[in-house]
């Protein structure tokens, strides 16, 4: 019994990760329906920045942090004004090529600057730091990025349901030129929904990079915080949140209590299932758009 809730608990950890990514995802869909593949390493740059800054300038971790997340809106708002919006009669496809473009434009610069070789990010709560509960082990950088996960999703949801940045981008979405028609400014719009989008996740990156930092660090986490996104529906920044902790529970059970070797596919395997019995996603409405 104490193993199983270890499992859940441990679950839930993980899970916080693959939520960050996945309302990061669903910010840049709720507004474009492009699934952003860069955003992982848009995460992963920003990791490395804050590194920089703790190491080389000596800064404290609150002044690095800060300065991290300014970063990581001017890389979203600049990569959309410079290369998403300078291609000509894009389509969903083009888009999506694009963003993985991206990803290893950047890949490639963090491995060509800082190395391949595993860092250290200097952090007040170590990797190792946890509560202890009776038998349960819970670790405080866990604690930490599930409450960083759970305010984003409210935050979020609060931002996109009253303010009027947040239902232009309702409104870029459903229809760009209907927006434009009555008044939105729907580049700047774009332009905005990549530098918020940049902000959450690379939130993830840094809370990861204190347990382990390296040029692929954020593939795993990306690739799970998109199959939470698809499995709670692109759309719904609760039904990503709640999927990606329903992913990271059942892939933990999977690798306790079946084989840890297949772990890693067992949140693909349920993409598929959920694409099959639900193309919309678990907690999201399927609209048929009529022409």
């Amino acid at each position: 019994m104490i193993d199983f809730i270890q499992m859940i608990v441990s679950g839930v950890a993980v899970g916080s990760t693959y939520a960050l990514m996945g309302l990061a995802m669903v910010i840049i869909y709720k507004t474009s329906e492009v699934p952003n593949f860069a955003q992982g390493e848009m995460a992963l740059i920003t990791s490395y920045f804050a590194m920089m800054l703790l190491t080389q300038m000596n800064m404290s971790v609150y002044l690095a942090f800060f300065l991290s997340f300014v970063f990581a809106v001017v890389l979203g708002c600049f990569l959309e004004f410079a290369i998403l919006r300078r291609a000509k009669e894009p389509n969903v496809l083009g888009m999506i090529v694009i963003t993985i473009g991206i990803e290893m434009i950047i890949l490639g610069f963090v491995s060509w600057k800082f190395g391949a070789d595993q860092k250290t990010m200097p952090f007040p709560i170590g990797p190792y730091d946890s509560f202890i509960i009776g038998d349960i082990f819970i670790s405080k950088l866990a604690v930490l990025t599930l409450v960083t996960a759970l305010l984003f999703m409210i935050i979020l949801y609060l931002f996109f349901k009253y303010s009027k940045l947040g239902l232009a981008m309702k409104a870029t979405q459903q229809n760009s030129v209907a927006a434009q028609i009555i008044g939105i400014r729907t580049n700047r719009t774009l332009m905005m929904t990549w530098g918020i989008s940049s902000l959450v996740g690379a939130s993830a990156g840094l809370l990861i990079s204190p347990t382990i930092m390296h040029p692929f660090m954020m593939w795993d986490p990306m690739l799970k915080g998109f199959a939470a996104a698809v499995m709670g529906g692109m759309t719904s920044l609760p039904g990503a949140v709640i999927a990606a902790y329903m992913l990271g529970i059942i892939e933990n059970l999977f690798g306790g209590y079946v084989s840890i070797e297949f772990k890693t596919v067992v949140a693909f395997v349920i993409i598929v299932l959920v694409l099959c019995i639900k193309p919309s996603g678990l907690f999201s409405k399927h609209y048929i758009k009529k022409v």
